[in-house]
């Protein structure tokens, strides 16, 4: 892609849309700048649904600090809306300000809040598209899914050493990353919280890690924090005495999803008498769970953000079905050495390197001693 002379203030918009990250849940994370002779002069992001809209946190940042709008440039990463919903339309809002160009990272692809773009040039007003389309389109990638696929946006995290393995040969983890990197999983998980999302894992590392599904943040107990929803997918329920703690101190809000025969066991029900959902999953010809009613169960009750934490197959299961939308692969500095370790990724048999799924590489990140790989999957968005 070309550079344009905005890619600076576009890169700054993006970092502003960035402190929105889950408090704009269900709207679009957006950001915006104003440039007044030749500076960023303000600047504005969207923090809540219903809250004003980033041009117009940014037009009162400018009205603020005393800088008229007449005659300047706004970058923004979403193409300002069009419609009247809980807020007015940012559009007529830039061409009353007397805004004299805008500059547009991507289009907005909610059909009825588009056509801003035509707006403004209708009103005379010059606009210029598609700069740092890439990066605007992967910070509103969650936006698009819950617009275009009407489902929750699925992020599946893993950490590996550098030779590929998340346990020894024994299966044991702890620890393949840092402090670092596990604060960051805390605090993502603490986002998709915050959004009313879910924290997905598989039956064996339900069985063999016992884990809460929490965000544990240093300096809370938790109680001021809201939880996501804690998702289980196995064909084998526990026990009511078995004493997981996902049954013991999160019963309300936890959910199992189970083939039709696990769901007519007695476990099944004395679960749900325990107040956890237990939610049948269907299975295909060849063993796949539908993952597509799981995510469906998961939209039409609120939940837009699924956080799948492992293992691997359940992971490389969603990749196959075309349900992971981003991939974080947090590498450790470390080499196990051992083919009989066990591998991030396991099940598949492709015979050519064509056949492997694609992502495409969008960020990278030091956490302490090991490095955070966000990417997305190679596919029409």
């Amino acid at each position: 892609m070309p550079h344009s002379p905005f890619d600076d203030a576009m890169r700054r918009a993006i970092a502003e849309a960035s402190k929105g990250r889950f408090t704009a849940c269900p709207n679009p994370t957006v950001g915006a700048v104003l440039i007044k002779d030749g500076e960023i002069r303000a600047s504005g992001w969207h923090h809540q649904a219903g809250q004003p809209h980033a041009e117009i946190m940014c037009l009162a940042d400018a009205e603020a600090k005393g800088v008229s709008p007449k005659g300047a440039t706004m970058c923004v990463t979403l193409e300002p809306c069009n419609h009247t919903g809980r807020t007015g339309p940012c559009s007529e809002a830039l061409i009353k300000a007397g805004v004299a160009k805008v500059v547009v990272g991507m289009r907005d692809p909610n059909p009825v809040a588009c056509g801003g773009i035509e707006r403004l040039k209708g009103a005379g007003i010059e606009v210029e598209e598609g700069v740092l389309e890439q990066d605007c389109r992967d910070l509103t990638a969650d936006f698009t899914t819950w617009t275009l696929a009407k489902r929750p946006f699925v992020i599946v995290k893993m950490a590996s050493t550098l030779d590929g393995r998340i346990a020894t040969r024994t299966g044991h983890s702890r620890w393949v990353t840092g402090e670092a990197a596990r604060a960051a999983v805390h605090r993502l998980r603490q986002g998709i919280g915050l959004a009313g999302g879910a924290v997905l894992v598989g039956g064996a590392t339900f069985r063999q890690d016992d884990p809460l599904l929490t965000a544990r943040i240093e300096g809370s107990d938790g109680t001021d924090l809201r939880q996501p929803l804690a998702c289980v997918v196995t064909s084998r329920l526990p026990g009511p005495r078995d004493g997981y703690k996902l049954l013991t101190e999160r019963p309300t809000q936890t959910a199992f999803f189970v083939d039709t025969r696990s769901m007519l066991s007695p476990e099944a029900m004395n679960l749900c008498d325990m107040g956890l959902k237990v939610v049948p999953i269907d299975r295909g010809d060849k063993g796949a769970y539908d993952f597509g009613f799981m995510l469906d169960w998961l939209f039409k009750r609120g939940v837009r953000y699924v956080l799948c934490e492992g293992g691997g197959r359940l992971a490389l299961s969603l990749m196959e079905a075309g349900c992971c939308d981003m991939l974080l692969l947090h590498l450790s500095p470390k080499i196990l050495g051992d083919s009989e370790a066990k591998p991030v990724f396991a099940g598949r048999s492709p015979l050519a390197m064509d056949e492997a799924l694609g992502f495409r590489l969008a960020k990278t990140e030091a956490l302490g001693e090991d490095l955070a790989l966000t990417l997305f999957p190679r596919r029409e968005r």
